[in-house]
């Protein structure tokens, strides 16, 4: 049974790894960043609900960018 060429990928060609790489770490590093941002704003102002919505935001600020990624190829 022939492999289909689809599913077959050329170990020489790695142009697409960074595109790939860029979308599976945009959303942990959005949401990453915004709660340290909240963090800090929470110790600078001696709050403890900040990070949390900056945690939200940080979120948000992902998944809208990945979205707007994955249309950008379609």
């Amino acid at each position: 049974m022939p492999k289909s060429d689809a599913l077959t990928m050329d170990p020489g060609d790695t142009r697409g790894i960074g595109k790939y790489i860029n979308l599976a770490l945009l959303l942990p590093i959005a949401t990453f960043v915004g709660y340290a941002m909240g963090y800090g704003l929470d110790m600078l102002f001696h709050t403890t609900w900040i990070r949390y919505v900056f945690l939200l935001i940080g979120s948000l600020a992902g998944f809208i960018e990945l979205i707007r990624e994955l249309n950008k190829d379609t």
